[in-house]
């Protein structure tokens, strides 16, 4: 057994692609080791600003010999087939093949072919630089005048197995046993003979912590010191953790200072300015809790006067960001947040749709109907949506776009806009992700709500809808913010008549008597192969057809959620199948259903329901079914005891599930449902469906479709699974 180190030196990678970069070497070698016959106990990786390496413990030093044995044709068969077997196997004559003999089909051919081993240099040798040169980077270059793309200059390999060197070459750059450590602590070059050599060198006189892991440990434990000193707290962001984590190979913390009087700005400009141009953490002061004068600076070298001119001079590159935000604040200000919304409907939004102007009056009447739905006072709701995307233009978003709607509310609150208005803007845009949370409000939640709904229904309208993998307009991610508000806030809104009267809004006039996105009604807005509708009042006819069409989306959308969720997709098919279209409903009936289907009772009254549904498919298919079936109480009368039990266990679960359907108590509907498993597995057991008298055989068919559309009054069973 010998071990393997295998390291990739090359100039700075990129801190985003270390970790997949690490993970995807080592599942390449594995790959190719495994598949070439060798075994090894242990694997692992890492990676930094500089290097990914894969170190393998207790490596075979030989690949085992192979026998393998190929069936051919039989004896005497086509020359023609012979020639084939004899190719396929590498043979140059049929007498090189055994012949064995088989008591049913005769003699025929065998061909036993015989693969020796190799040794674990020759297949490390080989497997690399295929490796190397075949490896994936989301962006590569080359470089000098060779052929090898790869994330930044490759300067060394390093492949040592047992101390000794695996002999290749990739691209004019030879293997070797020599690393480098830190660029200024410890360059090196370090020679390598084992693993535990190469660890320690890099880790004493190199000045290299090898892995994430450790690194990470560093920046934490040296956050927390400097914190501890300061009376400050950590603002917490694990995504700029892991980004400095790739950053530096030797990591030092050092605390910074700023001038206090740039905290005037919003603490979310601050901490933008800190995260996106510096890689600074925020700090919160551990009184007050709000954000403190002072950052901290993971830095890649261990200054000899404790980092502080260091710190010094990030403190002044950060103030000369700062600075350009103090004047986008300031000039931001002195621009009324009603005149920033002017200049919206000079910005496109989507040609068949109009400019964002029109936009924001289609989200101002949809937020201002939404309002009582969900407890929001109307006017405020059309205020904060006719607001909500004036920041767009401002200098600050325009230099900080991920501050869209955060610096809106800021502006509104300066302006002397209600606190509801200004939330209700900063929170539109939630939420952006399956991680962000949802508006709670209830004007944000109206404005959120406005904001999708006239997304989605624009881009059904126009016939922009996802396909397959693509959603260029993220429209997936909107349906799913809807679902998400809509179910945490419980608000109960009917979807199909929503998406009916915003799509006939699409084509209303305004007050002037133009069409509301600015477009003449008798012009195509594109082509007609699209299917795209040509006017206003096309739409509005097939308002009908495009609301259908759109809820079954949502349907998706809410299965993804439930099914994270641990609920199943059928359930919401079967819920969905009944014509709701009130998300929350619907999830309080799949998750009663689920729960009933769970127990012996609901599992076998969906057995009986599916037999008594495959019955009347099938007399369905044949014709036989009157359209007008109904049970006859006096054949029931005259029927077997189990028949008769059937016919009131029927009744009386209709009459009982009457008030738990009405008050929404799906539990104690599903309960009543449950009182049908004994009568409905009775039945079928002792009594025959296809009587000879055509009476009693009809007669016992209703009550079979009895059975399926009492059932059909809580969800479509044909629709469950089982």
């Amino acid at each position: 057994m010998a071990d393997l180190i295998l390291e990739l030196f090359s100039e700075e990678i990129p801190a985003r692609m270390q970790a997949k970069a690490e993970s995807d070497l080592g599942t390449a070698l594995e790959k190719a080791l495994g598949e070439a016959g060798l075994s090894w106990s242990n694997l692992e990786t890492a990676s930094g600003p500089r290097r990914l390496t894969v170190v393998m413990d207790g490596l075979t030093e030989r690949s085992a010999d192979v026998k393998e044995e190929r069936k051919g044709p039989k004896v005497g068969a086509p020359d023609k087939a012979v020639e084939g077997f004899l190719r396929g196997a590498g043979l140059s004559d049929i007498s090189q093949a055994e012949v064995r003999s088989d008591p049913k089909k005769g003699d025929f051919y065998v061909a036993v072919i015989e693969t020796p081993g190799r040794d674990a240099t020759d297949i490390i040798a080989e497997a690399v630089p295929a490796m190397v040169r075949g490896f994936h980077w989301p962006k590569s270059m080359r470089w000098g005048t060779g052929d090898l793309r790869w994330v930044r200059p490759l300067q060394r390999i390093v492949c040592v197995l047992d101390g000794k060197v695996v002999p290749f070459e990739v691209d004019g750059i030879s293997s070797g046993d020599e690393t480098e450590g830190h660029r200024v602590h410890g360059r090196g070059p370090f020679k390598i003979t084992s693993r535990k050599d190469y660890e320690s060198q890099l880790s004493g006189a190199g000045h290299v912590k090898l892995t994430r892991d450790a690194r990470r440990d560093v920046i934490l434990a040296g956050i927390e010191k400097v914190c501890a000193e300061a009376g400050l707290e950590w603002i917490e962001d694990k995504g700029l953790l892991e980004e400095v984590v790739g950053l530096a190979e030797w990591p030092v913390v050092v605390l910074g200072d700023m001038d206090p009087a740039f905290l005037a700005l919003p603490p979310e400009v601050i901490q933008l300015s800190m995260r996106t141009h510096q890689k600074y953490f925020a700090v919160n002061d551990k009184k007050t809790g709000k954000l403190a004068p002072n950052f901290i600076v993971v830095a890649n070298i261990e200054a000899t006067d404790g980092g502080k001119k260091l710190a010094e001079g990030n403190s002044r590159v950060l103030s000369a960001r700062l600075d350009d935000g103090r004047f986008f604040w300031e000039k931001d200000k002195a621009t009324p947040l009603e005149d920033m919304a002017e200049k919206l409907s000079t910005i496109a939004f989507k040609a068949e749709l109009g400019s964002l102007g029109d936009k924001v009056e289609r989200v101002a009447a949809l937020a201002y109907e939404l309002a009582p739905k969900v407890g929001a006072d109307p006017g405020l709701a059309e205020r904060a949506a006719r607001l909500a995307k004036a920041d767009l233009v401002s200098e600050m978003v325009g230099e900080f776009p991920e501050l869209q709607g955060v610096m809106g509310r800021y502006y509104a609150l300066e302006a002397g806009e209600p606190a509801a208005v200004a939330d209700a803007i900063r929170d539109h845009y939630k939420p952006q992700g399956p991680s962000d949370s949802v508006p709670t409000a209830p004007v944000g939640i109206a404005v959120a709500l406005a904001d999708k709904l006239d997304t989605l229904v624009g881009f059904w309208a126009i016939n922009e809808k996802p396909t397959g993998s693509k959603d260029p307009f993220a429209l997936r991610r909107a349906a799913l913010g809807v679902v998400r508000i809509v179910l945490e806030n419980e608000n109960r809104i009917q979807f199909r008549s929503e998406f009916t009267n915003h799509c006939e809004r699409l084509g209303s006039r305004d007050e002037s008597g133009l069409w509301i996105w600015g477009y003449d009604p008798t012009s195509k807005y594109s082509d007609e192969d699209k299917g795209v509708v040509s006017s206003p009042q096309t739409l509005i006819e097939n308002s009908k057809d495009l609301a259908s069409d759109l809820l079954s989306f949502f349907a998706d959308r809410l299965k993804q959620h439930l099914r994270d969720e641990g609920q199943r997709h059928d359930l919401i098919d079967a819920v969905f199948a009944l014509g709701e279209d009130d998300l929350v409903l619907i999830t309080r009936r799949v998750e009663a259903l689920g729960t009933f289907l769970d127990t012996e009772d609901g599992a076998n009254l969906l057995a009986g329901y599916k037999r008594a549904a495959n019955i009347l498919k099938a007399e369905e298919k044949k014709g036989d079914l009157p359209a007008d079936l109904s049970v006859n109480d006096a054949l029931i009368a005259k029927g077997p005891a189990e028949e008769k039990a059937l016919a009131k266990a029927l009744s009386d679960v209709e009459a009982a599930i009457e008030n738990p359907l009405k008050s929404e108590d799906f539990t104690a509907a599903m309960a009543e449902l449950a009182k049908l498993r004994g009568p409905v597995d009775a039945f079928f057991e002792a009594v025959m469906v296809n009587d000879e008298d055509s009476a009693v055989r009809a007669n016992r068919l209703a009550l079979l479709a009895k059975i399926r559309g009492t059932l059909h009054r809580v969800a479509d069973f044909s629709r469950i699974d089982g």
